[in-house]
């Protein structure tokens, strides 16, 4: 079993950055693959960022490419997701994954076995 806490939301201008932490508990943290999505009102979850376990393959959609970088300290039990030049747009509540398989990156939400309870993040124009 893996428990996962986010952390490191909160309310940016548009431009700035943030920096989202995902604690997880259990000692499978370095052989599951991570990701990151984000779901904001009446939408569905989105797929934000995914890496695999040892951290040598990231993956991002179009709409966060080369503006958020995703990251892991296996030895900390710990996933990162970078944003910079947030826009308005990003403004959703932050959820990070775990997958028990972790050789490649996952982009949809039914290949992730566990789920963090989400953080907030408001970007205001």
């Amino acid at each position: 079993q893996v428990q996962l806490v986010e952390s490191g939301g909160g309310l940016v201008q548009a431009g700035g950055s943030l920096t989202l932490s995902c604690a997880a508990s259990g000692r499978t943290f370095s052989s599951n693959a991570m990701g990151w999505f984000r779901q904001a009102p009446g939408k569905e979850r989105e797929f934000v960022a995914a890496i695999t376990r040892s951290g040598g393959r990231t993956y991002y959609p179009d709409s966060v490419k080369g503006r958020f970088t995703i990251s892991r300290d296996n030895a900390k039990n710990t996933a990162l997701l970078q944003m910079n030049n947030l826009k308005p747009e990003d403004t959703a509540v932050y959820h990070c994954a775990a997958a028990r398989l972790g050789a490649v990156v996952f982009t949809r939400v039914g290949s992730y076995d566990y789920w963090g309870q989400g953080t907030q993040v408001t970007v205001s124009s």
